[in-house]
């Protein structure tokens, strides 16, 4: 049995990768196979030269381009995330093989977003859109995810969230740039149509276990209509 690629996506805070594990425990306690990956893989080769030399995360390296990573060319950019998931897919693949569901913590349409939200004028970045959509998928030839959920948090709540952090990169030091990306992801999820969960209410975020069971919900429905 083939297994299948859920992605997690979601703007700056929302918790994707504590939904993305929660998710992953829950599969497990209901019998099914499941896998929690992440991208860019940071403990890789092709994901340390992300984390360094483009993001310039201080732990890591000072970035080497002089603009910082929030205004190199979106094409440029692109070519480096999606060499990550190149050189790290068989990963994936291998998991897929034996039917579980991977659980994957950004994918392509990390890239879209976040390269996509440097473009202003609407059909340049919908070409974009789809120049990502022919270099990962076709010319790279990875498998494309059976289906992906949209964590999203609002721009203002990012901001008071991203003080808890002890270390930021120069995309999340650049308040522009992240409420281009929200907008880009809200276009996104209605163009492709991404499942979206809303993680705030009233300028908070919502109870952990309450996104949880929503995504849960999305699942389980998934695999009804799927029978």
């Amino acid at each position: 049995m083939k297994g299948k690629i859920i992605v997690v996506e979601g703007t700056d805070c929302s918790g994707k990768e504590t939904q993305s594990r929660l998710l992953v425990e829950k599969l497990k306690e209901l019998g099914k196979k499941a896998v929690y990956l992440s991208f860019p893989m940071y403990d890789t080769p092709t994901g340390k030269i992300i984390a360094g030399p483009f993001l310039g995360n201080p732990e890591v390296s000072d970035g080497w381009f002089p603009e910082k990573s929030s205004k190199v060319d979106p094409k440029i950019a692109c070519l480096y995330f999606a060499a990550d998931r190149k050189y790290n897919i068989h990963k994936v693949e291998k998991y897929l093989e034996e039917g579980y569901y991977v659980i994957l913590d950004r994918y392509t349409s990390s890239n879209m977003a976040h390269q996509g939200c440097k473009i202003l004028d609407r059909d340049e970045r919908f070409n974009v859109f789809q120049w990502i959509d022919k270099l990962e998928y076709w010319l790279l030839d990875l498998p494309k995810p059976d289906l992906t959920i949209f964590l999203h948090v609002p721009f203002a709540l990012t901001k008071i969230l991203m003080q808890n952090r002890e270390v930021i990169d120069a995309n999340e030091k650049d308040d522009e740039y992240l409420k281009n990306a929200e907008k880009t992801y809200i276009e996104l999820s209605e163009l492709y149509n991404w499942i979206r969960i809303d993680c705030s209410r009233d300028n908070e975020l919502k109870p952990i276990d309450e996104i949880h069971q929503q995504i849960l919900n999305v699942i389980l429905e998934y695999e009804k209509n799927k029978r």
